[in-house]
């Protein structure tokens, strides 16, 4: 063998060359780290094999004079994609296959060729050019080049059959799609125990789910011990012990099915601690739709269990709001306690991106708890639950679908076709009966639905009837009803929608709240962003006409701790504007055939099933961007195994950003931030701090502030409102709300 082979150089702080990462000791380590997280979905050795592959490129003599240019080293010369660089990742691709052969060696060759710039789609034909796989394997130039004791290590681990029997669907993509993840972390992990070992060793430490387990029963007897003894509590109490009860059960997809207010947050985290413990696993991952959710139950989780073994994944989180070891904690998902969203959590699943993915092998051996599961986007659902059942049939995961509307998940027969959900589904909390009975041991409300669905009320005529009581709380369906209905109410009503940035909507909240709590005079007029997480506790609402599961959420917001000497009021009616064209519509359409044929009691919990099953069957597709398809080599070319990773995941948007913009807002610290954009650049802190002062609007209510000279543009790209003369105290952005077609923006 020739003088050591490298895979990395740095500098020490003094400027001088550190001693070399050898390529061998780095290909080594790295397939170590990926045989054992490999291991968890018993394919350790295909891990293996891929981490030791995977920097095979860097053993040619091109590459090595290429890191020591100009008689001196190259500190990035190891990352691709970048002009002027030399590729090394298709080299240990090309070598697999030609080692393991096609058959083996293209499962392997797809993680490797992409373990920098992202996974590719095998063929050129779907749009991927020259960073298909195929592409890429036809330039290899030189490919014997490769020193031969890499060929030989790598020789030495050849995987032969794959851990179980693939399906068609799915099953293949996202296994190699895992193996991908070990890969990239292993990678990640021993390049940056090299080049940052201060960083590295900020990792990991955490305590065992045990020790959680003592901190999170500690903190409910103190909690049980300083909350009023009132019926609500008592029965919050016994949906806990349910919850722990049912942890000892088989591994598999379970139901939490709550009435709002019933406690999930905490009962749902007393299953997921025992039933980790019980089986095994490592993490508790909460999957949560809206970020202001997030927010408010990893406070509850942190009290609950300590600050320090919670992580938070998502946009908002500011720089500030983090350590360095929850900072590092997001790459990778390692710390026992993840928060996240349903945008990070899926769209992950089906990423191509190195960075995104990275974390996904850490999915496997837990608890996901699917918070407010009902909003999981109707487009996406198949692939979606059949990627859920992958994870739990192969990779040891448990799902709780926590709601107080269950969507109907189940695999079932609709119209005489199979619906492929969930199979296999149970409901912590009991069979029908014991469900139906927590219901209605629950009803804190009474909902008044209209006589009719087709006569609809005015907004004056709705203003009107919501001036006699001191407090209530109206939710419309869009922006552009609620701010109409709003200009008709007294001075002084709050107004709630999203084209309000998150500090000021945070605030109103706040104040909101503030009101109730003292039993001040409040109304409130409000999207339905309100209707999951936000827990406001009003004697009396009104809710425009909408799905089943948008009034049932509304109706969690009336008498929700149960204080009121009678039921509280829910009164439904029909808006002068329908629901938005699209989902909204047609849940709207299927809501009121339910009513019309079920008028004394259409929100007892049995409807939720029928509602959403009448619901998925009317939407035009489950799969409306062929997700399936694009990642089934069974549907393309089996003998090249053909899959479009990188297609998809292009795909795979559950926010369409093509339909709106983010503009900065001027309100509160929003003007001090924009200023320091426009004069420092962008940085990471800075971004995430602005993400509480933007607002999201459609191209053309964006379209109309440009030509009216009403935006700025601090930094390449991104917009920010001139004046806060255009930015109200009351009600938000000043811009003429448009009432989109297809989509709404709440």
């Amino acid at each position: 063998m020739r003088e050591k082979i490298i895979a990395h150089v740095r500098k020490n702080e003094d400027g001088t060359w550190a001693k070399p990462h050898g390529l061998l000791e780095h290909l080594n380590n790295t397939a170590k780290r990926a045989e054992f997280s490999a291991g968890k979905f018993q394919s350790d050795v295909w891990g293996k094999a891929a981490g030791l592959a995977h920097d095979a490129g860097k053993g040619r003599e091109e590459w090595q004079r290429y890191l020591k240019i100009k008689s001196s080293y190259d500190e990035e010369a190891h990352l691709e994609g970048k002009p002027g660089k030399v590729p090394h990742a298709i080299y240990g691709a090309k070598l697999v296959e030609q080692l393991y052969g096609k058959q083996v060696g293209r499962l392997l060759a797809y993680c490797i060729a992409g373990h920098h710039a992202g996974l590719p789609d095998w063929s050129s034909a779907e749009g991927a050019g020259q960073s298909s796989l195929q592409f890429q394997e036809m330039q290899v130039k030189q490919f014997e080049d490769i020193d031969q004791s890499i060929i030989d290590i790598i020789g030495s681990a050849q995987p032969t059959i794959p851990p179980w029997k693939f399906s068609e669907g799915l099953d293949l993509s996202l296994w190699i799609r895992m193996l991908y993840s070990c890969l990239v972390d292993a990678d990640f992990l021993d390049t940056e125990s090299y080049m940052n070992q201060e960083k590295a060793d900020n990792r990991g430490a955490y305590c065992s789910l045990q020790e959680l387990l003592v901190r999170f029963n500690e903190y409910i007897k103190k909690l049980d011990e300083s909350s009023e003894d009132t019926r609500v509590n008592a029965i919050r109490r016994e949906i806990r012990r349910k919850c722990i009860q049912m942890a000892s059960e088989d591994q598999g997809v379970f139901t939490l099915s709550v009435p709002t207010g019933g406690g999930k947050t905490l009962s749902s985290l007393a299953f997921a601690l025992e039933h980790a413990i019980k089986h095994e696993l490592d993490r508790i991952i909460y999957v949560i739709p809206y970020t202001s959710i997030i927010e408010q139950n990893a406070d509850v989780f942190r009290d609950a269990v300590g600050a320090d073994q919670v992580v938070e994944h998502h946009s908002n989180l500011e720089e500030n709001d983090s350590t360095p070891k929850s900072r590092l904690a997001c790459e990778n998902w390692d710390a026992p306690i993840i928060v996240t969203t349903s945008v990070q959590f899926f769209e992950s699943l089906f990423a191509a991106k190195s960075s995104r993915c990275r974390k996904l092998h850490n999915i496997t051996r837990s608890v996901v708890v699917l918070d407010e599961a009902q909003l999981v986007p109707s487009d996406f659902l198949i692939p979606i639950l059949e990627t859920m059942q992958l994870l739990v049939d192969h990779y040891k995961v448990s799902f709780v679908i926590s709601t107080a509307t269950q969507p109907a998940f189940k695999e079932r027969i609709v119209g005489g076709i199979l619906f492929p959900g969930l199979k296999n589904v149970r409901e912590i909390m009991g069979d029908d009966k014991d469900v139906d009975l927590l219901y209605q041991s629950l009803k804190r409300n009474h909902i008044q639905f209209p006589t009719d669905t087709y006569t609809t009320a005015s907004w004056e005529e709705i203003a009107n009837q919501l001036q006699q009581y001191e407090q209530v709380l109206c939710i419309v369906s869009d922006r552009k009803s609620c701010r109409e209905l709003h200009s008709l109410m007294p001075k002084g009503t709050f107004h709630l929608s999203a084209l309000m940035c998150g500090q000021h909507r945070s605030q109103m909240i706040k104040s909101i709240k503030k009101k109730l709590q003292n039993n001040e005079p409040v109304r409130v007029i409000s999207t339905q962003l309100v209707e999951a997480g936000v827990d406001f506790d009003f004697p009396v609402v009104y809710r425009a006409f909408a799905g089943l599961d948008s009034i049932a959420q509304a109706a969690g917001r009336c008498n929700r701790e149960g204080n009121l000497p009678n039921l509280g009021k829910v009164i439904v009616f029909i808006a002068p504007r329908k629901a938005p064209m699209g989902i909204l519509r047609k849940a709207a359409e299927t809501t009121a055939n339910i009513v019309i044929k079920n008028y004394e009691d259409p929100l007892q919990h049995e409807m939720y099933e029928k509602y959403f099953s009448e619901l998925y069957w009317k939407v035009n597709s489950l799969d409306a961007k062929n997700i399936v398809n694009l990642l089934d080599p069974y549907q393309n070319d089996l003998r090249e195994c053909s899959i479009c990773f990188r297609t998809a995941a292009g795909r795979f948007r559950i926010i369409d950003e093509t339909l709106q913009k983010s503009i900065l807002v001027p309100y509160y610290e929003g003007e001090k931030l924009i200023n320091q954009l426009k004069f420092s650049g962008p940085d990471r802190g800075l971004m995430r701090k602005l993400q509480r002062y933007t607002v999201n609007i459609y191209n053309n209510e964006f379209n109309q502030l440009l030509k009216r000279g009403s935006l700025s543009e601090p930094s390449p790209g991104i917009f920010a409102l001139l004046s806060d003369a255009e930015y109200s105290e009351e009600i938000g952005l000043m811009v003429e709300p448009s009432f989109d077609p297809e989509k709404c923006i709440i």
